[in-house]
């Protein structure tokens, strides 16, 4: 059974930092992008990011470009949101999530088949 488990997760001032980590279990996701979705409150799920699988291509949603970074280390089938610069507004219960593919096109939540169960980051103002 797969299972993609998210920690890193908490309360953080504005302009402060996170790192969010994400562990897949029950398969090796060879030749799959992975990457990281939000959900706030009353709003739908948002594309965060997404790294294949050899590093060399990164999708950012423009609004966490220059303060996010992903990373994965596949060795240990882990994937990473290193997150600076926070704001309130990034404020949202983040998602990792697999990719059907080994690259993300759009950034739709159809993109992606396996998801983890959310973790919970709170920016205060």
């Amino acid at each position: 059974q797969v299972q993609l488990v998210e920690s890193g997760g908490g309360l953080v001032q504005a302009g402060g930092s996170l790192r969010l980590s994400c562990a897949a279990s029950g398969r090796t996701f060879s030749s799959r992008a992975m990457g990281w979705f939000r959900q706030a409150p009353g709003k739908e799920r948002e594309f965060v990011v997404a790294l294949n699988w050899s590093g060399s291509n990164t999708v950012y949603a423009e609004s966490v470009k220059g303060r996010f970074t992903i990373s994965r280390d596949n060795a240990k089938n882990t994937v990473y949101l290193q997150m600076n610069s926070l704001k309130p507004e990034d404020t949202a219960v983040y998602y990792c999530a697999v990719a059907k593919y080994d690259r993300v096109w759009f950034g739709n939540v159809n993109e992606f088949d396996y998801w983890g169960q959310g973790t919970q980051v709170t920016v205060s103002s």
